[in-house]
């Protein structure tokens, strides 16, 4: 059993593999990015390097496990590292789903107007992330009373997020049955593939939702609850999913969605391919 802030001992070995999945999955999105001028998903690769940081700050208060109390530097770090970070996942797969609909020509079947799509879904994450950040500051606080406040914030942040999310799945899911239905112009003359790029969304999507809840539920049970107080649960519902999800999107990339649209290169993993022609006529 740990002492304050943790209640257990934190495990370095994890801390170290995470660092190193969390470094490497960043690393090739970084690469990716670039060679595509994927420029949207800047927040996604920031989310990654907050996920290598918050486990880095993690192994810093293992090396520290012969002391009596934690420092409280690295607790704070991690803590706010790790929480905020799959904000900055969602701004990004909320952008893609704009992007989808440029390609295939099919901004009569979303549910908000492409323009304001974006917008209207990244000023929620915004909210969540803010409110997340702030809120995971204040429960490092020495005063109970604050530490709670800073709890309540952190959790109404979250539950921001999985609301925003859930419209954000229904309207995807919308999308794409009316385009199923219905298929455009675009589709009938082209074989895009747009498809799995979509079940690209819902994974991911479905993948930050589930760790949302289970963040609401440890931030319900208080501070000293059984999840708190258990690291297996971060590793398990909060490391692994967050990897899965940039795992996924190294895989599927979203630069042949932007290639579709302005033509240039995508990656496919770590290859480069180039499509020299644009299939849409609206650019971003």
């Amino acid at each position: 059993m740990g002492s304050a802030p943790y209640y257990y001992t934190p495990s370095l070995g994890a801390a170290i593999i995470f660092v190193l999945l969390f470094a490497a999955t960043t690393a090739l999105h970084m690469y990716q990015m670039c060679k595509t001028k994927t420029w949207f998903l800047l927040a996604f690769c920031c989310g990654g390097i907050f996920e290598a940081a918050g486990y880095i700050t993690r192994a810093k208060s293992a090396t520290e496990s012969g002391i009596p109390r934690y420092e409280i530097g690295p607790f704070v770090a991690q803590n706010m590292l790790l929480l905020v970070a799959p904000a900055l996942f969602a701004a990004s797969i909320y952008m893609e789903l704009g992007r989808i609909s440029a390609a295939v020509g099919g901004d009569a079947f979303l549910l908000v107007r492409r323009q304001r799509l974006t917008g209207t879904f990244v000023a929620g994450d915004v909210i969540a992330f803010l409110s997340q950040f702030g809120g995971s500051g204040l429960m490092a606080a020495s005063n109970l009373s604050v530490r709670n406040i800073g709890r309540i914030i952190a959790t109404v942040g979250l539950f921001v997020q999985i609301c925003f999310f859930s419209c954000f799945i229904v309207a995807g899911l919308l999308f794409h049955h009316r385009l199923r239905k219905t298929p455009t112009p675009r589709l009938l003359d082209q074989q895009l593939p747009y498809q799995r790029h979509m079940y690209v969304i819902y994974g991911t999507s479905v993948l930050i939702f589930a760790r949302s809840i289970v963040r609401v539920i440890e931030f319900i049970q208080g501070l000293d609850g059984y999840i708190a107080t258990h690291q297996l649960f971060i590793f398990i519902f909060d490391a692994v999913p967050m990897f899965v999800v940039m795992f996924i999107l190294n895989w599927i990339h979203p630069s042949e969605i932007k290639s579709l649209i302005n033509g240039g290169k995508m990656a496919k993993w770590v290859r480069l391919v180039d499509r020299p022609i644009a299939l849409a006529a609206e650019h971003y």
